[in-house]
């Protein structure tokens, strides 16, 4: 159940924003003005960093508007993680039933290519995440988060063209998982490392448990050892005090963002330093306690429900499965600018949005079981900027 609500004394810390957004796509429609964000306001240091959490300012040009152009892949089932291929097309990851399927302008129609093996489906649980390796043109490494019948897991398989997927093996094992908050995004970082978003699996205390590999972000060596200059000695975990991380991308300073699932009342967008401490369950949303950071960003539930982000042109698009609309935000110091809705009910639930080139790939997850299919779900849609 959700329960936690924010504490007393954050209002005056924070600016209710407003929003008047557009459904913007290959036609006009608007939507109601009704939408709970609240980008965060604080003038005083982000705690541990000394930096200013710099106040939100008008940007000198507008963000572009992302507009529908195609469909590169149809009649998936529940698609959940993306990894781009260096030639531009990519694999994408079945949820529910292991499988890898490989699409894009290259492969029309999509091709299957494997299944892991191991990948059990219950709840949120099955094949999440995958990344392929920063070297994939030497080394052929395709990586997976994968819930099985007994934990949650990072694994790496060869991957070739025409041949079947390598045999997984295994590098961090352990990781507490549930029927939901599996957590499961993996993405390789500017430094070359391979970051893990993870889910406190319905365990709370887990997620302020330094032991605990559960409600965490992880940061791994490719070859899924503790990645040299975590905070904690001998230790894969880089921030902690997360319940359901399913989002991480970086901006072009470097900075690595992550999105979180809320309990009843805020969803958040965070931007993501080493050590801290972003105080679930303690606190959902912000707090304004000192000691756990508070997000750039908060959504209502009902708005949001994040799971994959995107940075693209130092703007934030973040998809959102229970508010079936995407969200954009442009990055203004260390915080955001005022967010704007897209596509809000056009395309169901929104599972994932990868920046390619200087467009988007969306991922629609109407066949998770939460959502209603239509012919032709779930869908990934190409979205240019206008």
């Amino acid at each position: 159940m959700r329960s936690r609500r924010p504490r007393a004394g954050w209002s005056s810390l924070v600016l209710v924003v407003a929003l008047a957004t557009g459904l913007t796509s290959c036609g006009g429609g608007g939507e109601s003005d009704d939408h709970r964000v609240t980008p965060v306001r604080s003038a005083t240091p982000v705690p541990g960093t000394g930096a200013p959490n710099v106040p939100a300012g008008p940007t000198a040009t507008a963000p572009p508007e992302p507009v529908v152009a195609g469909e590169l892949a149809r009649d998936l089932n529940t698609p959940w993680g993306v990894a781009v291929l260096p030639d531009r097309d990519a694999l994408v990851s079945s949820r529910d039933t292991g499988t890898i399927t490989r699409f894009g302008p290259g492969t029309v129609p999509p091709v299957p290519v494997g299944t892991v093996p191991g990948s059990v489906h219950r709840g949120e649980g099955g094949l999440l995440g995958i990344a392929v390796s920063p070297r994939f043109a030497t080394d052929h490494f395709l990586y997976a988060y994968l819930t099985t019948d007994r934990d949650n897991r990072i694994v790496r398989m060869t991957y070739v063209p025409g041949q079947p997927l390598g045999q997984p093996e295994v590098l961090l094992d352990g990781i507490p998982a549930g029927s939901n908050h599996n957590g499961g995004r993996i993405a390789f970082g500017p430094d070359g490392m391979l970051y893990a978003g993870t889910g406190e699996a319905g365990r709370k205390e887990a997620a302020q448990d330094k032991s605990s590999l559960g409600g965490k972000i992880l940061r791994l060596t490719p070859e899924g050892r503790p990645a040299p200059g975590n905070p904690f000695p001998n230790s894969p975990v880089w921030s902690l005090g997360h319940r359901n991380v399913q989002g991480l991308a970086w901006d072009s300073t470097g900075r690595l963002w992550a999105s979180e699932f809320g309990q009843d009342t805020w969803d958040e967008l965070n931007l993501i330093r080493s050590g801290a401490n972003y105080g679930w369950p303690e606190v959902e949303g912000a707090g304004d306690r000192p000691e756990y950071m508070n997000p750039v960003a908060q959504w209502a539930t009902d708005d949001a429900s994040p799971s994959g982000i995107a940075i693209l042109g130092d703007v934030v698009y973040l998809a959102g499965l229970k508010g079936e609309r995407l969200w954009r935000a442009p990055i203004t110091g260390s915080t955001v600018g005022e967010p704007k809705a897209y596509f809000q009910g056009r395309y169901g639930r929104l599972r994932t949005v990868v920046a390619v080139g200087g467009e988007l790939w969306l991922v629609t997850n109407t066949t998770d079981g939460r959502g209603t299919p239509r012919k032709g779900d779930d869908r990934i849609l190409r979205l240019v900027l206008s």
